[in-house]
This record gives C-alpha cells, structure tokens and sequence, in this order.
C-alpha cells in the first residue's frame, strides 16, 4: 500500500469572470511559498503531489494592452508631427524676417542712389551754367557794359500796361525757390516763371529757355525795355533767361542755391533779348 494518500482535490470550479489581478497575486504567493519551502526543507522531503493552477491571459486583457500600445504610438507619431510644424513655421518665420530686411535694404539704396544722381545732375547743371556764362562774359564784355550803361541810362522809364504786370509778377516771386521743372506756386525754374508772367497778361509763350529766346522780336542790349525778356546762350539754344524789370536790373530764377532773385545785369551779363508786348 503507497504511503502516498491520495489527496482530493480542493479546487473550487472557476468562476465566468476571475480577477486577473487577484489570481496572478495568488499565484505568485504560492510559488513564493515553494521556493522558499524547497530551500529551506530537508532533501529528502517528499514531492508536492497537489496541481497547482497558473493564472492565465484573458482576451479582454490582451485587447486593452494592445489598445494602450497603440495609442502610445499614435500620441508618439502626433508629438513628432507638431515638432515637424513647430520647426517648418520657425524656418518660414526666419526666412521671411530675411526677406523684409533685405527689401527694406534695398529700397534704401536705391534711394540713396537717386538722391546722389539727383545731387550730380544739379551739380553739373551749375558747372554747365558758370561754364557757359564764364565763355559769354569773356567774348561779350564789350556788349555786356554796353547793356549796362544802356539799361542805366534808361532807368527813367517806368513801365506800363501788360509790362507793369509781367514787372510785378515776377517780383512778387523773389525769394521763392529754384527747382529744376517747376512752374509756381512757391518753386520756378527759370522759364517756368517767365511762361507763368506772360501767362498772367494773356501771353502764351512756349516752356523752355530756348525756344522763349526767339518768341518775340530781337532786341539790342542797348534798347531794353521793363519786360524784355533777357537769355543768356544764343538766340534758339539759350539755357537761361528772366525779364528786365527796368533800372539795369533783372528778376529770374537762377539755380537751387539762390531761388528767384532781382539783381543787376552786371550780376549775370546776358547776351540777348527779345520784346513780346
């Protein structure tokens, strides 16, 4: 007879819905108990005949685990995904903060080099002007101090009608600026403010120095008249001009550096006049 009983089994019949959580803690109890009951007995101890159940994996549990894998992953994939647009939106920003500063770099320049091309055409426009006059008073002083004992001798004579009112036009303008194309209010050039004298008496002449300079009839220096007009180059190709005012003065636009001024024909020879009124 085996002196190894048998022994009935106590297993209660397992229930349609175990705890997981309960039955891996039982189990790793157990197993606990075993080990440390094999170390710790004698070697001679008799086997353990009672089956012992292992928890298992349910379906419900496999499902979650795989669940919360895959959002882990889908959280990951959303992370690096922001990243991505965070890093696209700093390098477009960056890119175009260049693009700003390099356009507003560019339009300073370009303004810069406008006024400097401004700045020399003036400046050669006045060069062009001393240059020419220098030529004339050299090759005309004989006439020029002719203009001026003549225009002196004549001071006597005062102005009337149409003339009056071209005179006192003009030198209301005294004092106004030079600018290169203008034609009034406040700024003139030269032939600007003769077109605009005339203009207020009812005479159309033509914009420019050179074609005003052969608009009326030619006159001798020796035989001005208050409102002549006066042109300094030749008759047709003349780059200046203004209007006798009487007195051996003139009154004209002459550059950006004195505006419109009255002065005498001493002050700026002419070579040439001509009579409209």
């Amino acid at each position: 007879m085996s002196h190894t009983a048998h022994i009935p089994s106590h297993r209660k019949p397992r229930r349609n819905a175990p705890k997981t959580a309960l039955r891996a803690g039982v189990a790793g109890g157990v197993l606990s108990t075993i080990a440390v009951a094999g170390a710790a007995g004698p070697a001679q101890a008799e086997p353990v005949t009672q089956t012992l159940e292992m928890p298992t994996i349910t379906a419900g549990l496999s499902t979650a685990v795989a669940a919360s894998a895959q959002a882990t992953q889908q959280v990951a994939q959303d992370l690096q995904t922001q990243a991505q647009e965070d890093a696209a939106a700093a390098t477009a920003a960056k890119t175009a903060k260049k693009a700003k500063a390099e356009a507003v770099r560019k339009a300073e320049a370009k303004k810069k080099a406008e006024a400097a091309a401004k700045a020399k055409a003036e400046a050669a426009e006045r060069a062009s002007r001393t240059a020419a006059r220098t030529t004339l008073s050299t090759t005309s002083g004989s006439n020029a101090g002719t203009a001026v004992s003549v225009s002196s001798s004549s001071s006597s004579s005062s102005a009337t009608g149409s003339a009056a009112s071209v005179i006192a036009f003009v030198k209301a303008q005294v004092g106004d600026a030079y600018v290169s194309g203008g034609t009034g209010p406040n700024s003139w050039d030269c032939s600007g403010l003769v077109q605009a004298a005339f203009r207020s008496v009812g005479v159309d002449l033509p914009r420019v120095s050179q074609a005003q300079s052969t608009a009326g009839t030619q006159v001798s220096l020796s035989n001005l008249q208050p409102g002549d007009i006066l042109y300094w180059g030749g008759a047709g190709s003349a780059y200046h001009v203004g209007v006798y005012v009487g007195g051996g003065e003139f009154v004209g636009a002459q550059n950006s550096s004195t505006g419109v001024v009255q002065r005498p024909l001493s002050y700026d020879p002419p070579s040439g006049a001509v009579r409209v009124l």
